[in-house]
């Protein structure tokens, strides 16, 4: 190493001589004997050069052409490794580079831009830097219209530190959108492609940028129009690719209808062409990544793509890909996608879950695509996370098929792996896990039975205490599920699990989701009566207190109506019953029900009072009477003359029952 800093020293040392002439021609020869190569680079900046080129960058007294020079010398230095922009970056190259922005010179301004373009694609870089100063985003605006070069950097320097809405809001206060839109019909093919792409992070989930991009005119012509026009067959395919971008993130704002013909004839029929086998690894994952975004929420549009240039067998390629015989001859390609194959497996996972989001028959296609389940179950424990999440996506949207449950789903033990991803996975993989573990779960289901015995109940109480308000509600969701027509142990387990304490702890939950799949979970664990007595029997007096928690709580309709129903369910019980009768505030809270004005109320008090009063059943008279001392009987005669029929009727049933 000593050998090799010591011929490099030199370069360095030349930059202290006292004659700015020789300190020129040192830095031109710096320039020369960096470029393209990484180790002379790496030794320059052990050496310090770093720091003597940027004071000579901020001197007064340097000439033009020096200061220049030494922005392309530190530029060409930031274009090696990773570590030279962060050692560039310790040195304070930033501020130093903005300030050189600041220069009436256009050649020096241009260098100091190239240099800042290459610091800030780095991963390393920080883009919130380029957002400590207000003063340079516009003075970045107005540097717009000095040259092409200015334009492309500025532009690609904007389209890379754009992250998120914070910066997209700074960028479109500046104008961002007025400065650039012009800048689509440059000459220069390279200002326009940045210029594209300026636009596709802008628009990104961004409503606001969304709706005025649709209303731009350039030279006489819309946004949207120019967009479709760089989406043709014969452009670049990173300028089809960028511009399908732009008007997907328009059409998902709702800037754009979902059956405009620019989406459906142009845009979508781009995306599925990125999909296929003659497009390089990166440009398939972005097509169909975006193609995923686009029909995301929308059936026709699922339903078209399914149909295209039969995408769906296509996408089986992503899995087989690169393969010992792929016809890659340049070898660095071939060790880039083998790196990379990963992407174009989680690509593919995202576009299936997206197709077959709402469509049965999409979904009976995808699972006949060949050997598409083991490719999930495979999926499922890949080491990338990205791959993991987007084979819990696919399989949850599969799972929404009562069809594909009972079939193929049973068929590959698709529960096996899952519950294996819900043990200690990150929580945006628990979510959607623990949604498609809801639907594993449903009765008709005949993966529930397995899933209990490998522990379900445990883990879905322990989601039921998670901060996280999904995680909540599906777990509380799951166990609803879990205890629909189940058998008593079940939901005796289900109770243990859950705990008296953390039961209330979900009914008093400030999310009405939560509060409503509760009162589903007890409506199920409190059905058929030899359940309904049994678990009243240990349970009774935290259930009741709950019941009256709520009737008594500030709640919408639904709340109040599914909790009745719960009410009914007791009253049906053989012993359960008298934890209502002998509770007077209960039996006047449903008095008071019937007489509700809200119909859907009224009809769930009454079921509670017909189950009470019901002739064939033992104590059925005391009851009567209590109930008639009450002035039930009199409501039951006002509601028989009520004009909706369906409390007509059951008022007029539970009368009959007072005549038997």
């Amino acid at each position: 190493l000593q050998e090799v800093t010591a011929s490099s020293r030199h370069y360095v040392d030349r930059l202290f001589d006292l004659d700015p002439q020789k300190v020129l021609q040192g830095v031109i020869d710096m320039k020369n004997a960096v470029i393209g190569n990484n180790k002379q680079k790496a030794n320059l900046i052990v050496l310090g050069a770093v720091p003597r080129l940027l004071y000579l960058l901020q001197q007064e007294t340097s000439s033009t052409e020096l200061r220049t020079e030494c922005a392309v010398v530190l530029g060409s230095l930031a274009m090696g490794t990773e570590n030279n922009v962060k050692s560039l970056l310790d040195c304070h190259i930033i501020p130093a580079l903005l300030q050189g922005l600041l220069s009436p010179d256009l050649k020096f301004i241009e260098a100091c831009l190239r240099c800042l373009r290459t610091i800030f694609i780095s991963p390393v870089t920080p883009e919130d830097l380029l957002y400590a100063d207000a003063t340079v985003i516009s003075h970045l605006m107005a540097l717009l219209s000095r040259s092409r070069y200015t334009q492309e950097y500025i532009c690609q320097i904007f389209s890379h530190c754009c992250k998120g809405p914070d910066h997209q809001t700074i960028l479109f206060n500046h104008g961002a959108v007025q400065n650039i839109a012009h800048l689509l019909v440059s000459t220069s093919y390279k200002v326009r492609m940045q210029a594209l792409k300026c636009f596709s992070v802008l628009a990104f989930e961004n409503p606001q940028v969304s709706m005025t991009l649709v209303n731009v005119l350039v030279d006489g012509e819309l946004l949207p129009q120019i967009f479709v026009k760089m989406l043709q067959r014969d452009k670049p395919i990173e300028m089809q690719l960028t511009s399908a971008k732009c008007l997907t993130s328009m059409c998902r704002a709702g800037a754009i209808r979902t059956d405009d013909s620019c989406i459906v004839l142009k845009t979508l029929p781009c995306l599925v062409r990125m999909c296929s086998k003659e497009r390089l690894l990166e440009e398939r994952v972005e097509g169909a990544e975006t193609l995923a975004y686009l029909i995301e929420t929308d059936v026709e549009l699922q339903r078209i793509a399914s149909i295209t240039d039969h995408l769906i067998v296509m996408l089986a390629d992503y899995f087989k890909y690169p393969s010992s015989v792929s016809a890659i001859t340049d070898i660095k390609r071939l060790d880039h996608d083998l790196k990379h194959a990963h992407e174009l497996r989680q690509a593919a996972f995202k576009l299936y879950a997206s197709l077959g989001a709402n469509d049965e028959d999409i979904r009976k296609k995808i699972i006949e695509t060949e050997n598409m389940m083991d490719r999930i179950v495979n999926g499922l424990s890949e080491s990338s996370i990205k791959v993991r999440l987007a084979a819990v996506r696919c399989l949850h949207s599969l799972s929404r098929s009562v069809q594909q449950l009972r079939t193929s789903f049973q068929d590959h033990a698709v529960w096996k792996p899952l519950m294996k991803v819900l043990q200690n996975a990150p929580n945006e993989i628990l979510v959607v896990a623990s949604s498609t573990l809801c639907n594993l779960l449903l009765e008709f289901s005949p993966s529930k039975e397995p899933i209990l015995e490998s522990g379900a109940i445990e883990l879905l109480c322990s989601l039921t205490q998670s901060e996280n308000l999904a995680l909540r509600v599906n777990g509380i969701w799951a166990l609803m599920n879990m205890a629909f027509q189940a058998e008593q142990k079940i939901k005796s387990d289900i109770l243990r699990g859950l705990s008296t304490e953390q039961l209330f702890q979900l009914l008093s939950d400030s999310d009405v989701n939560v509060l409503m799949k509760t009162l589903g979970l007890l409506r199920n664990l409190l059905s058929t009566r030899p359940h309904i007595d049994h678990i009243m029997s240990t349970h009774g007096k935290q259930i009741m207190q709950a019941v009256t928690l709520i009737l008594e709580g500030e709640h919408n309709i639904e709340v109040k109506e599914q909790t009745l129903c719960i009410l009914a369910n007791i009253a049906d019980g053989t012993t359960a019953k008298e934890l209502i009768m002998t509770n007077d505030d209960i039996l006047q809270k449903i008095k008071y029900y019937m007489s509700h004005s809200n119909a859907k109320l009224q009809l769930a008090a009454m079921f509670c009072i017909s189950n009470l009063i019901w002739n064939e059943e033992e104590g059925s008279q005391e009851r009567q009477d209590k109930l008639r001392d009450m002035g039930i009987v009199d409501i039951l005669h006002k509601l028989s003359q009520s004009s909706d029929p369906n409390l007509c009727d059951k008022a007029k049933t539970a009368l009959q029952q007072y005549l038997a």
